[in-house]
C-alpha cells in the first residue's frame, strides 16, 4: 500500500504566462513542493538528512505528464507518494490537482542518495528506510 502526502496552494502570478495558464516548467516546482511536505510529515526533512546524515538527496531523473491547465486563481493540490522502502534509490509518484480535483499533471521523480563531503553515491541511510517502512505498514 502507497504512503501519500499532500501540500496545498494557490497559483501565483509569476507562474502564469500571458494567458493565465500555469507554466509547464512550475509542475516540477509544484512536485518538489509535495516531496519536502512528505520528509517533513514523516519527521525527517532534507536539512536534516544533509546535516545529521551527511547524505545529500539529489534528483536522478524527472517525469511528468501534462493532463489539464492550471490557472491564476486556481488553489493546486500535489502529492507525493512512494511504495516501496528505498534502497539505493527512491521513486516518488506525483501528482498535482486543481480545487475541483481535476488532474493537472502527473509523473515520478526518481531520487538518488550521495555522501556529502564525496559525492559518491550510497545506500538509503538505515534509519531513513525504517521511517519510510513504518509508513508502508499503516
Amino acid at each position: 500500500m502507497a504512503a501519500v502526502f499532500q501540500a496545498t496552494f494557490p497559483v501565483r502570478y509569476y507562474e502564469t504566462d500571458q494567458m493565465a495558464v500555469v507554466h509547464h516548467s512550475n509542475y516540477i516546482r509544484y512536485f518538489e513542493i509535495a516531496r519536502d511536505e512528505m520528509m517533513v510529515q514523516v519527521g525527517f526533512p532534507i536539512e536534516k538528512c544533509e546535516s545529521e546524515l551527511g547524505i545529500l538527496v539529489p534528483i536522478v531523473s524527472v517525469e511528468c505528464h501534462f493532463h489539464h491547465p492550471a490557472r491564476m486563481g486556481d488553489v493546486l493540490t500535489a502529492t507525493a507518494s512512494f511504495d516501496k522502502v528505498p534502497l539505493a534509490k527512491m521513486v516518488v509518484q506525483q501528482a498535482v490537482y486543481n480545487q475541483d480535483g481535476v488532474l493537472c499533471a502527473s509523473g515520478s521523480v526518481v531520487l538518488g542518495f550521495i555522501h556529502k563531503d564525496t559525492f559518491r553515491p550510497t545506500r538509503c541511510p538505515e534509519v531513513v528506510c525504517q521511517i519510510f517502512e513504518k509508513y508502508l505498514n499503516e
